[in-house]
This record gives C-alpha cells, structure tokens and sequence, in this order.
C-alpha cells in the first residue's frame, strides 16, 4: 500500500514537473519568437526607408508599437537613414510620429545637424519646430550652422543665425567659428560674401580669433577677398 502511494505521488511531481518544463520552454519560445519578430520589424522598416516606400513605413509602424530610436549596425536611426538619403517626406513622418532629430549615429551625426550640413533647408525647418537641442555637436564639436557657412547653403544660414538662441559664435576643435569657416575654406564668391553679410547681419562677433590667435579680418585680407574685408572692416573687424 505503502508503495503506490509512492508511485502514484511520483507520477503527480513528474507530471507537475513536465508540465512546468514545458510551460518554461514554451515561455522561452514566445520570447525568442517575439525577439525575432522585433528584429524582423526593424529590418522591414529600414528597408522600406531605403527603398524609399512612404507606404510600406506606415503600414510597419501602424501596424504595432515601434522603437523609432532603433539603431542599425551603422548606428542610424530610421530617421537618420531617412536624413541621408535626403528623402524628406519619411523624414517629416517619422518626426511625426516621434522620432528624435538630436538621436546620434556613429559619426556623431544627427538628423538636425546632418541637413544643416547638406543644406537640406525643409528638414531644418523641421527640426527646429521639433526639439532640435542646440547642444548636440557633430564629431568637429561644431553646430549646424558652421559646415553650412563653409558649404554655402545661404537659406540655411539665414535661418539659423536668425534663429533665437543657436549659438552663433559657438567655436568648433578647429578653433572656427561659422564665419571663419565661411572666410578660410571658401574661394571668396559671391555666395560667400553673400553668408559673412548674413552672419554679420545676425549678429556674429566678427573678432572672435582661431587658436592660432588670428581674426577672421587677418584671413580675410591674407585670401585678398575685397569684399569680405569691406563687411568686416564696416562691422568694427580688426
């Protein structure tokens, strides 16, 4: 009697046992099944950015809650994937939907500081009316402005030397500011002209030197840029 009782408890425990077991590795499965799904999402959805499918990136996010910050193995978000390919209607919808224009990739570039650089003017707008933090630096520690000037993108200069509170004699690791960049790594055009007129315009402290202690009036006349020197010598440059 004694006996089957023993028998009949250890049939209950491995059956209670087994049941568990199987609940655990059931448990387990959904969660690696969920993991894959996930990772399945997010590489649907950077495809479909770079296939440059507005259709496809809604349906993906509609379709279930979505990380927006997700990165991939370059260190870019949907919306910095989408900043890179300059495709600006997935761009807006991203924001939109709460992506986050300050959100850093491998090269420290970001959304909003990427299309100040490329002169990528709507995406700026953008930016600006979504969070763009003025703080975020790329890897020369520069701001948007400052590759803009150099670049020549005028609209963009317009726009964010006007813009309140950007800081617009922030200093990059070089030791320039956006209108030194605009002086020293431009051939003295008139689209350059046009931008040391607008910097001036907007307020930029046109002595701030580089760190070899050299203004931007020094350079100016070194480059022999007439144009450039008669703005900065009529906004008190020495």
């Amino acid at each position: 009697m004694i006996r089957k009782v023993v028998c009949v408890l250890f049939v209950v425990l491995s059956v209670g046992l087994s049941t568990n077991l199987i609940a655990g590795c059931s448990n387990n499965n959904n969660s690696e099944l969920e993991g894959k799904m996930n990772t399945t999402r997010e590489k649907e959805l950077f495809q479909a950015i770079e296939s440059k499918d507005l259709a496809q990136v809604k349906a993906i996010l509609s379709a279930t809650a979505f990380n927006l910050e997700v990165k991939n193995s370059k260190g870019e978000t949907p919306l910095m994937v989408a900043t890179y390919l300059k495709y600006n209607e997935i761009a807006f919808y991203l924001i939109d939907q709460g992506a986050n224009v300050n959100t850093q990739d491998s090269m420290l570039n970001s959304p909003f500081l990427y299309a100040g650089a490329e002169g990528n003017l709507a995406l700026v707008q953008k930016a600006l009316t979504h969070g763009a933090d003025f703080t975020v630096f790329n890897r020369y520690n520069g701001t948007a402005l400052i590759p803009a000037a150099e670049k020549g993108h005028l609209e963009v200069v317009k726009l964010l030397v006007h813009t309140p509170n950007f800081p617009i004699n922030h200093v990059n690791r070089l030791g320039w500011t956006a209108l030194m960049e605009a002086i020293i790594l431009s051939n003295g055009g008139p689209t350059h002209v046009a931008i040391v007129k607008e910097l001036i315009a907007g307020g930029v402290d046109v002595n701030i030197p580089d760190h070899d202690g050299k203004t931007p009036l020094y350079h100016a006349k070194a480059n022999k840029y007439k144009e450039m020197i008669q703005l900065l010598e009529a906004a008190g440059a020495y």
